[in-house]
């Protein structure tokens, strides 16, 4: 990626309805990640990738990017032994990176001055420090989106990770801190079970009401589920149509009282939905 793709990109994953995880020691599936439909690709030096792999991994995700691959990097956390290799290798190809384990915005803002702002952040929160330090870092420079990690705060926590309702107030505090950051909505943590009937639909349903707007994903086969999940529906486009078309003065579309704030959400309907 060259410097002037950059901002681009960045705004590619501020609109991601996905993004899609790939091991990143497993280089025979890189490109085939990227071709699988997400709206982005996150190759994941950190959890899926034992230590004594580390170095190995890291060298196969720089060779991949040096060809023209482009994909956000999970670099391993700060603190680890490996978070300062992880970070140069990602800022010389000018990759984005996912900082797992958010928790301190100075972190962040070092990400961002020692990157040069050339690799766009997006922080995992996905501890209880992180969650409620979430308007923090939601500030912090150069970040364009925040995610949840519903599987390790849930560990943290002692709580179910499908378990809606114990999530609900860590979910919330994200969304809100985003909002207040003027940041995209952010993504909605994984959802483990892969089964045909499985959870994923009412998790994304789940998501979308609390104010996420995408999904981590871990395998293609979730992609069209959230992809149609977190797109605006026909009817929820039309309604934002015949709203907008009322005008900008306060009046009445459908029984409903239509103002600025009912304005806005029309226009961020059609946006979501790409009209």
């Amino acid at each position: 990626m060259t410097g002037t793709e950059a901002p681009s990109y960045a705004q590619a994953l501020a609109a991601a309805r996905s993004l899609l995880f790939v091991p990143g020691h497993r280089a025979d599936r890189f490109t085939k990640a990227a071709a699988a439909g997400a709206d982005g690709v996150i190759v994941d030096l950190e959890d899926a990738v034992a230590p004594d792999g580390k170095d190995a991994a890291r060298d196969d995700v720089a060779l991949w990017l040096a060809g023209g691959a482009r994909a956000v990097v999970r670099i391993n956390a700060h603190g680890t032994e490996w978070f300062e290799a992880d970070l140069a290798m990602a800022a010389a190809h000018g990759a984005p990176v996912m900082l797992p384990k958010a928790e301190d915005p100075a972190v962040l803002t070092s990400i961002a001055c020692r990157t040069g702002g050339r690799s766009p952040v997006l922080a995992l929160i996905e501890t209880a420090a992180g969650v409620e330090n979430a308007a923090a870092l939601c500030r912090a420079p150069n970040l364009v989106r925040a995610a949840f990690g519903n599987i390790d705060l849930a560990a943290q926590l002692g709580v179910d990770p499908d378990d809606h309702q114990a999530l609900a107030y860590a979910r919330s505090r994200v969304v809100c801190a985003s909002a207040a950051a003027r940041l995209a909505p952010p993504l909605d943590g994984v959802t483990a079970d892969l089964s045909a009937d499985g959870p994923l639909p009412s998790d994304v349903a789940h998501a979308r009401r609390l104010g996420f707007a995408g999904k981590l994903c871990i395998h293609p086969r979730q992609l069209d589920a959230v992809h149609e999940g977190f797109t605006p529906s026909a009817a929820e486009q039309d309604w934002a149509r015949r709203v907008l078309a009322a005008g900008e003065a306060v009046t009445v579309v459908d029984g409903q009282m239509v103002d600025r704030p009912v304005l806005e959400r029309a226009r961020r309907i059609l946006s979501a939905g790409g009209g």
